[in-house]
């Protein structure tokens, strides 16, 4: 059986179903037996499904934002 780590290393390719019936199995066999796994997974398929409804083109304004808030972050280390 996987154990979590090996789960989190595997757990995009898993989501994007690019592993082999075997790694599959194994996956899903872990995640019957442990709940924070299910949990993580089903973390990761919500965040997902939020950047799948993002619009696809970039808010304006949104590069200067990120630049300001980097630069107020490093101000304040």
């Amino acid at each position: 059986m996987l154990t979590c780590k090996q789960l989190v290393a595997c757990s995009s390719d898993y989501l994007d179903g690019q592993l082999t019936l075997g790694e599959r199995l194994m996956t899903r066999q872990h995640l019957l037996f442990c709940r924070n796994c299910r949990r993580f997974i089903k973390q990761l398929r919500l965040a997902q499904a939020t950047l799948k409804a993002l619009p696809p083109a970039p808010v304006e304004g949104a590069e200067a934002l990120a630049a300001r808030l980097a630069a107020e972050r490093r101000a304040t280390r």
